[in-house]
């Protein structure tokens, strides 16, 4: 297969998982304006910030590296189930184990959270880690089976389900009830607190995954301990460096809480940077699409091919996010809206976690010199690293300078394992990555960023049409500079390695 085809096959796929993840993300971005203004306080959005952190963080440990090591072996191993039945009994059984023990310890667990007058929350919370980590794997199977648009109606509809639900307890309930339909009383209290019903449908989206992938893990149950074994060998760094990769992105989020004394302004600060953050989410976004239909093909894309084709994704991954970047800060004046104005005091933060998302995004990309040649420990080096450096970053500014510390801290710590993934990447598994063109690219992005400064002094509507501007300028000049993009605007694609 030819690069271009390839590519163009990725490209394809992307777009599919796009809809499930870009789309999806998308509509839950869009409970931020309604989280923002139901919820009374920034207080109660800094809690569903926390908890969600937590969540991040609780599902890494869950599913301890078995979706890659799935990808890893089901395309190496000739009993292709063997090797599915028995990554999905550990994942059964770990998950049926941590909600009980939570169950069990829920009242220290809570207090440790500090959550103790909410433990309601933190079961919650362990019933939909638990039931996403299962999950995760049946859905690895749709990936891998190339079953994408199985995989986005799935991820959709319980998409859907979730914001539906959000939608109804938060919205239409309080409507309802007010204009004297009691009959919604018997499925929503006015008097609880508005955040058990954001977890609540949050339950209740997972639980439709869990039955709706029945058919992908019923009857399927294997387990071959040596195989798990070796699985698991595989697994463990990327377990280690899941977490400690999470962890770097859900630091700010989880250790807030714990530096500050008053636990109550800890909560409204958290609730000010998280609401700003998630304007920043659609970078993220992005990455997680390229992703999902990335990560596959890495394994199925032989290793002693032409390996060009990594750069050449590289390359346009990185133009893609550089345009992704220009055009959400220079149309802030307009999507600062999606959130209440009592948040925008955070509204700095955002390029700051733009850039830290796009240099992680980068590293993502760089990481597969140590999937392919099974030197997953560097990818562990590089998480501890990482993790290490955003949590001295916040224990050490956040007290002084606030929630703005907790952006540099992931500015700083993905552009430093960028950096060295790079370096060690071109030792063990060479990549002619388009160094210059990347720095230029990304350096004129920055450029036409600060010259956007100059448009704060007009009226919105002339501001907006010379931002606009200034994204054309960028896009002409990638168009000028890149062969490529000058055939796929005329229609005749022919991707160079």
């Amino acid at each position: 297969m030819s690069t271009g085809s390839i590519l163009k096959k990725l490209t394809g796929e992307t777009a599919i998982y796009g809809l499930s993840s870009i789309v999806g993300r998308f509509l839950n971005w869009l409970l931020v304006p309604i989280y923002t203004r139901v919820l009374p306080e920034t207080s109660d959005y800094g809690i569903v910030t926390n908890l969600y952190g937590w969540t991040a963080l609780f599902l890494v440990i869950l599913t301890y590296g078995m979706e890659t090591g799935f990808f890893r072996f089901i395309n190496r191993e000739d009993d292709k189930k063997g090797v599915y039945g028995t990554i999905l009994t550990s994942l059964a059984a770990t998950s049926t184990a941590f909600v009980a023990l939570v169950l069990i310890f829920i009242e220290p667990i809570a207090s440790a959270m500090n959550y103790t007058e909410h433990s309601n929350l933190v079961m919650m919370l362990a019933v939909i880690v638990a039931m996403d980590a299962f999950t995760s794997v049946p859905f690895a199977h749709l990936r891998n089976k190339n079953k994408s648009v199985t995989f986005a109606v799935l991820k959709l509809v319980s998409i859907a389900i979730n914001i539906g639900l959000n939608l109804f307890f938060l919205i239409g309930a309080p409507f309802l009830a007010a204009k004297g339909f009691t009959v919604v009383r018997l499925i929503w209290d006015e008097s609880r607190n508005m955040i058990d019903y954001i977890f609540i449908s949050n339950v209740v989206s997972s639980l439709f995954a869990l039955v709706a992938l029945a058919p992908f893990y019923l009857f399927k149950w294997r387990f071959d301990a040596k195989l798990f074994g070796r699985i698991f060998r595989y697994s463990f760094p990327i377990l280690l460096f899941g977490i400690a990769g999470i962890f770097n992105q859900t630091a700010d989020k989880i250790l807030f809480p714990y530096i500050f004394s008053d636990k109550a302004e800890a909560n409204s600060q958290l609730g000010i940077y998280g609401a700003c953050f998630k304007i920043a989410v659609v970078m993220v976004m992005a990455l997680q699409a390229f992703r999902y239909a990335y990560e596959p093909f890495i394994f199925k894309y032989k290793k002693g091919e032409d390996t060009s084709i990594y750069a050449v994704v590289t390359h346009y991954f990185i133009i893609f996010s550089m345009t992704v970047f220009l055009a959400v800060m220079l149309y802030m004046d307009i999507l600062k809206h999606f959130i209440s104005e009592k948040y925008y005091s955070g509204l700095a933060v955002v390029p700051i976690v733009l850039l830290g998302e796009f240099f992680y995004g980068i590293y993502s990309n760089l990481s597969i010199w140590y999937k392919l040649t099974d030197r997953t420990k560097w990818g562990t080096y590089f998480s501890l690293i990482a993790c290490a450096v955003t949590v001295l970053v916040i224990l050490l500014f956040v007290p002084k300078f606030g929630f703005i510390a907790c952006a540099w801290a992931s500015f700083f710590s993905n552009l430093l394992i960028m950096v060295l993934s790079y370096f060690f990447g071109q030792k063990y598994f060479p990549i002619a990555y388009k160094v210059a063109p990347a720095a230029i690219n990304s350096a004129v992005a920055v450029a036409i960023f600060f010259v956007s400064f100059l448009t704060a002094r007009f009226q919105m509507p002339v501001k907006i049409a010379l931002n606009t501007c200034l994204i054309g300028i960028y896009l002409i000049f990638i168009a000028l500079s890149d062969a490529n993009i000058r055939r796929f605007i005329f229609g005749k694609l022919k991707i160079k390695g």
